[in-house]
């Protein structure tokens, strides 16, 4: 635990959604930034109001809470659409975000008048993406679903996802056979990137490609400016490691300045403060543990055990800090 309490961290992906400071108050003593992802989630605060949380912050002594803006597709396919989106966006960047999120509900449950399903690779999204590749402006993107969701439950490979699509039938496209498919989703985020080569793009939560690290990597091989976050997937990791655990390590290995660290924890104060700083507090030092040791680890969102990847610093190093600051450039002006 020596490299863990002297090293700065950032956890790239969470959800700051009230304005207590318990889980900023771990952060510190546990010596890490936070980046909240502002996301237009049914039961999320309304964007302005995810926005005005992490403002309530800014006078603090040392800022260490930091945001992601989004904008929202609630008035989509009407007249000023795109050019309301894009002042969402400019405004959420002078406002200090270090990048743009765009989510799941485009290519899930955005539809047109005739029904049909808005996908990321619709030409009304090209001026926003347009702007962002002009400005250098990094987009995460949470598109599409696990490759469990199109699975009934007690098929899927991790408990987490189990546990996640019980709770929101909505999403869970097993349910849904008329929805986009798996592969529909991959394709449409594909085509977007296809189109801005230049783009600073990380895919969110292993750019749903968590099943398989040979299909990250394919992905990342294939588009070069792009990264990809560990957010609420790392234990796919851990289930591949169970059969294969080399092959997770090389990946790592391979693609050791492209991967971020994120926990995708959400503070909503649903939970006493003294619960959501142990339940980060256990997230952060049982990821550190699968990433820094060998130890046979057994964790409750995977059934069997694995090993630990036994990473050596300079890969902790870019995993937890390194890489977010180079794919979020404007984390090194704040922290």
């Amino acid at each position: 635990m020596e490299l863990y309490n002297s090293l700065k961290k950032i956890d790239a992906h969470m959800h700051y959604n009230c304005s207590r400071s318990a889980l900023l108050d771990q952060a510190y003593s546990e010596g890490f930034d936070l980046v909240s992802i502002n996301t237009e989630v049914p039961f999320f605060p309304p964007l302005e109001e995810q926005e005005n949380i992490v403002f309530s912050f800014k006078d603090r002594d040392e800022q260490r809470l930091h945001h992601l803006t989004t904008f929202s597709v609630d008035r989509w396919g009407e007249e000023n659409w795109e050019q309301d989106a894009l002042d969402q966006i400019q405004e959420g960047l002078a406002n200090g975000a270090v990048g743009v999120k765009v989510w799941k509900n485009i290519g899930m449950t955005l539809q047109d008048e005739k029904d049909n399903f808005v996908m990321i690779d619709n030409p009304s999204f090209d001026s926003l993406f347009d702007y962002c590749e002009r400005e250098r402006v990094p987009v995460l993107g949470h598109l599409g679903e696990p490759k469990n969701c199109w699975l009934p439950l007690e098929e899927m490979t991790v408990k987490s996802d189990k546990d996640y699509f019980s709770k929101h039938p909505e999403y869970h496209m097993y349910l849904h056979p008329g929805y986009p498919s798996y592969d529909k989703q991959i394709e449409a985020r594909n085509n977007r990137l296809e189109k801005h080569p230049e783009l600073r793009f990380v895919g969110a939560h292993l750019a749903s490609l968590e099943w398989s690290v040979d299909r990250v990597a394919a992905w990342l091989d294939r588009f070069p400016n792009t990264a990809v976050d560990l957010a609420e997937r790392i234990c796919h990791l851990q289930h591949q490691a169970i059969t294969d655990w080399q092959k997770v390590r090389d990946f790592v290995y391979a693609y050791r300045d492209r991967i971020i660290y994120g926990s995708d924890i959400i503070d909503d104060g649903s939970k006493q403060p003294k619960e959501i700083k142990e339940r980060i507090l256990e997230k952060w030092r049982s990821h550190w543990q699968f990433f820094s040791t060998q130890d046979k680890m057994k964790v409750p969102k995977v059934e069997d055990s694995f090993r630990g990847l036994d990473l050596e610093e300079s890969v902790l190093e870019n995993i937890y800090l390194d890489n977010a600051l180079r794919w979020y450039p404007k984390l090194k002006n704040m922290s």
